[in-house]
């Protein structure tokens, strides 16, 4: 019987959760920036080999805040954690552990399932400091073995960037996962519907050139789709409106004459054209929705 497991990569925000998913996925299944809690949902990328297949169920960085909005991304962190076989607890290196990083700890030891750390970010520890890197990997596997409660053998020093290591970790989450049928065809990499694929890749375009002024209001919404035939060519008709909370944000967004939001269609559309197999036509308008400000 083939290995078949729900694997949930939990962690702060921007340990490299994402980019870990992709990687071992080897499709862009997640959208990845720099501005912690990027995803905002909780994102299934599928990784199948001769052995079995795993669904990596992807989370928002857990991060310790009280605010509405925050607490709307915790409560979808502990389900996917319900919703697990396995846990993977994604780490940065480069980063001391913190407040986050104890409560989460705890969190994940309640849920009584298999635990595996990744220690990831290693290769750019390494570069930094390299006289010390040893010692904080060490030190940092120390702290996840009693923190967790767990054998040293569940923790690895990746990189999520180059993937190194990841191999090695995912002999051992084959080893300690469930027996089962697969879950989704072979060649699936993600299970998610067009819209909300286009959608993320819009708002990864956003946040990577808006940088602090959009991120976390930002509302991308696929208001229509339809799937036209052009000169004996398919080609799916997208209309997407894009909800920031004032009309500063609104002209930041738009930019001088339009430049910005041209420049973020131009740079989704090309990765939308990657992405699938048909010709793509996107349009995008910008709205300011006082009523959440």
């Amino acid at each position: 019987m083939m290995k078949s497991a729900f694997i949930t990569v939990a962690g702060r925000p921007s340990a490299g959760k994402s980019t870990l998913v992709n990687t071992i996925c080897g499709h862009k299944v997640a959208i990845v920036s720099r501005t912690p809690q990027t995803t905002k949902n909780k994102i299934r990328g599928i990784y199948t080999s001769p052995g079995g297949q795993f669904v990596f169920l992807d989370t928002p960085g857990y991060y310790d805040s009280d605010k509405k909005s925050n607490l709307e991304l915790q409560e979808i962190t502990l389900s996917a954690l319900d919703d697990s076989d396995l846990i993977l607890y994604v780490t940065d290196m480069t980063r001391s552990p913190g407040k986050e990083e104890e409560i989460l700890a705890g969190i994940v030891t309640k849920t009584q399932r298999p635990l595996f750390v990744a220690l990831n970010k290693c290769d750019i520890l390494t570069e930094e400091q390299d006289e010390d890197a040893a010692k904080a990997i060490a030190e940092r596997r120390d702290f996840f073995q009693k923190a967790l409660n767990i054998p040293e053998s569940h923790i690895f020093s990746i990189s999520a960037r180059t993937g190194d290591g990841t191999q090695e970790l995912l002999k051992a989450l084959f080893d300690a996962a469930p027996e089962g049928p697969m879950m989704y065809p072979e060649e699936y990499y993600t299970d998610q519907e067009v819209d909300f694929r286009i959608s993320e890749i819009i708002r990864e375009k956003v946040i990577n050139r808006t940088q602090d002024e959009i991120p976390h209001c930002i509302r991308v919404n696929i208001q229509d789709m339809e799937m036209k035939e052009e000169n004996g060519m398919e080609r799916l008709w997208v209309r997407a409106f894009l909800t920031v909370d004032t009309e500063s944000q609104k002209r930041i967004l738009i930019g001088h004459n339009g430049e910005m939001i041209g420049k973020i269609r131009k740079a989704a559309m090309r990765e939308i054209k990657d992405t699938f197999p048909y010709s793509v036509h996107l349009d995008m308008k910008v709205k300011a929705d006082k009523k959440r400000h």
